[in-house]
């Protein structure tokens, strides 16, 4: 097919084409003027040289004013602009050839005409290319008609990179703006919500796209609510300024993000506590490829500190993170150094420390996933208690000025292996803290961040697209959620504001059943949920008990009082703590049963010396059994 070839053509060829077709087109434009100014029998002029002039003087405009460079499929307003240039200054420069050519008298007007004609020629020549390639690749034929929510500059982005889509036909916009209803933008209706109601209803419109990235996110769950009531798939845009940069192509195009569904506005950050341990001084992540560890690095670059140390013990995960942030520190002057280790290995840490004259250590590294570390109880114990408890005193031994720990709600009341083990990471601090003369020592506890790795979210996303089922646990299971980038930015604060020993708590917000989480997920899919209540769904939702360890509720707080800080999101807990010199005893045995393999010693130590394992969860007063997500 025709337009199928001329697509594929590369860029150069087409703007020859474009250059060929005009050339041969303004000298038929001076014959034009020429026959508009006088009469047709004068249409070829005496002065034959203007015919070749026309073309030789306005395509080289037209060439440097852009007209040449843009994508014909897209024409705009900068490409009208050129054009415009290009024939006002090109009929300038033939009339004054003219005059300076000895030559037969023409009319002033002749140019002025052809200046008229050359900007009409170009301008509808463009549209009409766009118009018979949209059309030719199926415009109407074959392709999805799909709604999209926001008639801001987002939404007009999107509409116009869907006319050449092969997939989706932008059919309606919708705006929650009454001035707007009943308008066309970009020749698109805009509608208001009531209007599409009865659309979606009819299953005319079975995908939305949201395309208000600006708003809110309380504003976007909002949207999301509304549309979880039709049988729809809700997709969402990404942010203008990657819509503007070229980015926001059909494959940009994803699932709505469950940050759109928690409804949390995230609170602008204090910028003197932001870089207070970082700007400046030498830092080292460990953990660094990890789900927190990552994007602590990756906030820290843009800190500008003297230097970023990052150290992981997997390799492909250091290698990934590595990659991503080499370019960014190199353009911020920022040195960048990739360590390969455990935690555990006091020599390697020793040397990171001295040979770096680290300033500032975020502990991230930590074995996460409750039933791998319930039967791995040696190695998880190990890494997470007995590696924090290296790099601590290996900080205060060579004057680390500031050593935060990650932490974790599940290290309140634990009823698993890896909860117990960061709790006992916890106590590992808060018995260094009060004697420590060179480290400050504080930790930072929050619940679960959407999308890290063994999250519920990417899972159900996986089991949805699979056909089902999707595996929940308990009907009634909750948990807290915080996206990564909040719950980094939350760190890297709430450690700037310790003083020693205390034990952050970040704002979480409020639990979010699971269930119901699944049930939405499965909606804004575009499917339905398979129950009793509807035994022709698409998905069903199965229920496959708790795992080793895990809890139906998550708590952030291990006795009842916490005071606030500096920030609203911001707690800090008032807990128990253990002394250092029986911290010191116990760590020696967990270090003799590690060494021995004795999984039971482990669990009696734990047992006997973090508050709430072993025994039978309860549910924490004032807790809910059942927090709903709508």
């Amino acid at each position: 097919m025709l337009h199928e070839t001329l697509v594929a053509l590369p860029r150069r060829y087409k703007r020859l084409l474009m250059v060929l077709a005009d050339s041969a087109v303004f000298p038929v434009l001076v014959m034009a003027s020429l026959a508009l100014r006088l009469d047709m029998s004068r249409a070829i002029p005496l002065d034959i040289w203007l015919l070749p002039a026309a073309s030789l003087v306005t395509v080289p405009l037209l060439w440097v004013f852009g007209v040449y460079h843009g994508m014909i499929r897209q024409p705009g307003g900068e490409l009208m602009r050129g054009a415009a240039l290009g024939s006002v200054l090109g009929a300038m420069a033939l009339a004054s050839l003219a005059y300076m050519v000895p030559a037969e008298f023409v009319s002033r007007s002749l140019y002025v005409i052809y200046g008229l004609l050359a900007i009409t020629y170009l301008a509808a020549s463009r549209f009409f290319v766009r118009w018979w390639l949209t059309r030719a690749m199926g415009d109407n034929l074959n392709r999805q008609p799909v709604a999209i929510f926001g008639a801001g500059e987002a939404g007009i982005q999107v509409a116009a990179g869907l006319n050449t889509s092969k997939e989706y036909q932008a059919r309606y916009f919708v705006d929650d703006n009454a001035g707007l209803h009943g308008t066309r933008i970009r020749g698109i209706r805009v509608l208001s919500r009531k209007q599409l109601q009865p659309l979606l209803e009819s299953g005319e419109i079975a995908t939305v796209l949201l395309a208000i990235p600006s708003a809110s996110r309380s504003k976007r769950m909002e949207v999301v609510r509304f549309l979880e009531q039709y049988p729809v798939s809700v997709k969402s845009v990404p942010a203008l300024p990657d819509i503007i940069a070229g980015r926001a192509q059909l494959q940009s195009l994803r699932d709505v993000a469950i940050e759109d569904l928690l409804g949390r506005d995230s609170v602008a950050p204090r910028e003197d506590l932001l870089g207070a341990a970082v700007s400046g001084k030498r830092v080292l992540v460990t953990g660094a490829g990890g789900s927190i560890g990552s994007e602590l690095s990756r906030q820290l670059a843009q800190l500008r500190p003297l230097s970023l140390v990052l150290m992981d013990v997997s390799e492909f995960a250091l290698y990934q993170i590595e990659r991503e942030l080499a370019p960014v520190c190199e353009s911020l002057n920022v040195a960048l150094r990739c360590v390969l280790g455990s935690v555990t290995d006091s020599a390697l840490v020793e040397r990171v420390l001295v040979g770096e004259k680290i300033n500032t250590i975020y502990h991230a590294a930590a074995y996460k996933h409750v039933p791998m570390v319930e039967h791995n109880e040696c190695v998880g114990c190990a890494n997470n208690v007995l590696g924090t408890a290296v790099v601590a005193q290996l900080a205060e031994q060579h004057g680390v000025e500031r050593f935060v720990l990650v932490s974790t709600d599940k290290a309140v009341r634990p009823t698993n292996v890896m909860g117990a083990t960061k709790r006992l990471a916890e106590m590992v601090l808060q018995g260094l803290a009060p004697d420590a003369r060179n480290t400050v020592f504080t930790m930072v506890r929050f619940g679960n961040v959407l999308g890290s790795s063994g999250s519920v979210v990417p899972l159900f996303r996986e089991q949805i697209r699979a056909g089902g089922p999707v595996t929940v646990t308990h009907p009634d299971v909750t948990r807290y959620f915080m996206t990564i980038p909040e719950a980094a930015q939350l760190v890297l604060q709430a450690g700037a504001m310790a003083t020693g020993g205390e034990v952050f708590v970040l704002d979480m917000g409020e639990p979010v059943r699971i269930q119901d989480l699944a049930q939405t997920m499965v909606r804004l899919m575009g499917m339905s949920v398979r129950d009793d209540d509807n035994p022709d769904g698409d998905i069903a939702i199965v229920f496959t008990g708790l795992r080793p360890g895990e809890k139906l509720y998550e708590e952030l707080l291990i006795g009842e009082s916490s005071v606030g800080t500096a920030h609203p999101r911001i707690l800090q807990a008032q807990e128990e703590r253990l002394d250092w010199p029986a911290m010191a005893v116990l760590l020696a045995a967990l270090e003799e049963a590690v060494q021995h393999g004795d999984a039971a010693a482990i669990r009696a130590h734990l047992a006997r010396h973090v508050h709430g394992y072993g025994q039978a969860p309860e549910l924490p007063s004032g807790a809910q059994p059942s927090q709903p997500l709508h």
